[in-house]
């Protein structure tokens, strides 16, 4: 891959927008933080077009919840084409996460990640998406 430069002109408050958006992501330079909002916008559009993606669900629960852990075991595998791994951590005694790496069509995650959140016992749930390409 080469880099090509470019030149940009923009209004002054968009530059201090950038800047700062550069600062906060403690992104080095404007470069890095103009390819990362590129490259964001591509992640989004290729999750509305339904496109190849890859990704994480990021859950959150109390373990001693009733069935809720077979629940969840049960409903990965009938996604199971779309699971890469998932992995299990203590976050306190009853306090436990779960993050399941995905691949597939866009709105099949989406429907995946949306079944396993609503399951009664997640307390957070949060799928996201990057590139698969």
């Amino acid at each position: 891959m080469s880099i090509v430069r470019i030149s940009v002109s923009l209004e002054m408050e968009l530059l201090e927008a950038l800047d700062d958006f550069a600062a906060e992501n403690h992104f080095t330079n404007r470069s890095q933080a103009i390819r990362h909002l590129i490259n964001t916008n591509s992640v989004s559009k290729k999750w509305q077009c339904n496109n190849l993606v890859a990704g994480s669900i990021t859950l959150v629960f109390n373990h001693h919840k009733r069935d809720l852990l077979k629940k969840l075991t049960d409903l990965q595998h009938d996604y199971h084409d779309m699971i890469l791994s998932s992995q299990h951590f203590h976050l306190e005694k009853e306090l436990c996460m779960e993050i399941i790496a995905v691949k597939g069509k866009a709105a099949a995650l989406t429907e995946l990640a949306d079944k396993l959140i609503a399951i009664k016992g997640i307390q957070h749930g949060k799928l996201t998406m990057s590139r698969a390409d």
